[in-house]
């Protein structure tokens, strides 16, 4: 049975298998007209990170900082992916490819301050009796066929951003650490923040146009999200946020650019636009992989959308990044190394040296197919913190790991 939604649907745990080992075949139940549709993976890495022994303040840095109980830590955990099981259904009715996806994400790491076992357990219990949060990031429906395209509605994977996360290599580790990992979170940053805002998971409704000779756009309207930093108390948005992506592919040439616009309102009276757009590719040739992807944005903020992208009277802050990434392939073990930056200016007449100016990563990394649904990796990353003032910060992280895709 055809079920074109799902490959013009943005269907991340489809895209992710794809990524990191394009053999991997899901498991497939009939019944009756539907389809049901199971995959996932499993991961986790060995991860040492070496902090700064004595850190400057760097208000937004990623680079983990030393405390009064020391500067080195150890955690097994994720990586840049939690564990995943995505789950989908789908069938073909009077013309139409219809389908729906759950995708449940529960991390490794004992950090769920609502375990059932105790009692008024704090945000990050990693005592005894503790368990791993579960996080629901895919619940969405899809409908159309080959002549019309595809109407997606639901909770996915944003445009923004989406491209330069799903093509970083640190998918399958760990990237940038994501700090001191005493009380470790579900997953690490790879390049979040060091070289792309992160695209997140948002309730969307957005129609994709049927491939036009390896050309694809993608529109729609989303659920506008809060600002992180805000002053004031977030208000009700009067309008959805808009975004939009085109994309193009010709054999080993991959091409995508996207945007989105949204206001951001408090209880305050601040309100202001935010908007940002990025633009890439990639190119395989033989067993060679370059890819670059680049962003910018005005009131759109760093390493997350709308984090710090504004000051307290509400004027923007510009920012913007790159990130560019090299791999060789040869037979099973892929070798790639890759670097990003993002950079966040002040807003016009603005004071406020501690606030990040610049976060960058280096990361080299050995990926070794040892069959073609389990994976082995090691990775070695260092990254910066800038601050305003010019005060900096860095840090240093290894993993080692496994892998799992089906």
């Amino acid at each position: 049975m055809k079920h074109s939604t799902k490959s013009l649907s943005i269907c991340t745990g489809a895209l992710i298998a794809a990524a990191l080992a394009p053999t991997v075949q899901a498991f497939d139940v009939q019944a009756g007209d539907w389809k049901l549709t199971v995959t996932g993976n499993v991961n986790a890495d060995y991860i040492y990170s070496s902090c700064e022994e004595h850190p400057a303040a760097v208000t937004g840095g990623l680079a983990c900082a030393g405390d009064v109980n020391g500067d080195k830590s150890s955690s097994v955990s994720n990586g840049l992916l939690p564990a995943a099981l995505t789950i989908a259904a789908a069938t073909t009715q009077s013309g139409y490819d219809i389908g729906v996806d759950f995708g449940l994400y529960p991390g490794i790491s004992t950090n769920n301050g609502g375990s059932p076992n105790i009692a008024n357990a704090p945000a990050t219990s990693k005592t005894a009796l503790g368990t791993a949060s579960l996080d629901v990031r895919q619940v969405f429906l899809t409908f159309g066929n080959k002549d019309m395209g595809t109407v997606l509605a639901g909770r996915n994977i944003g445009l923004f951003g989406a491209d330069a996360i799903l093509n970083d290599m640190t998918l399958l580790g760990v990237g940038g650490g994501n700090g001191n990992y005493a009380n470790p979170a579900n997953t690490s940053l790879g390049s979040i923040g060091l070289g792309y805002i992160y695209t997140d998971w948002l309730s969307q409704i957005d129609y994709t146009t049927p491939d036009l000779s390896g050309l694809k756009a993608t529109v729609g309207i989303f659920d506008p999200i809060n600002s992180l930093t805000a002053v004031g108390t977030p208000a009700a948005k009067k309008a959805p946020g808009f975004h939009a992506k085109v994309a193009y592919k010709l054999g080993g040439l991959y091409l995508s650019a996207s945007l989105l616009t949204q206001k951001q309102a408090d209880s305050t009276g601040i309100s202001y636009t935010g908007t940002g757009f990025d633009i890439g590719g990639k190119y395989d040739i033989g067993g060679f992989e370059g890819l670059a992807w680049y962003y910018h944005g005005k009131g759109l903020g760093t390493t997350g959308l709308f984090v710090f992208s504004a000051d307290a009277a509400g004027q923007t802050r510009t920012s913007d990044g790159f990130l560019a990434q090299v791999t060789y392939k040869i037979v099973n073990t892929k070798f790639g190394v890759n670097y990003g930056q993002s950079k966040l200016d002040l807003a016009t007449g603005e004071i406020n040296p501690t606030l990040v100016s610049k976060n960058d990563k280096w990361t080299v990394g050995v990926y070794q197919s040892l069959t073609p649904n389990l994976t082995l990796l090691a990775e070695i990353s260092g990254i910066k913190s800038e601050a305003q003032n010019g005060a900096s910060n860095t840090s240093h992280n290894f993993n080692v790991g496994a892998f799992v895709s089906f």
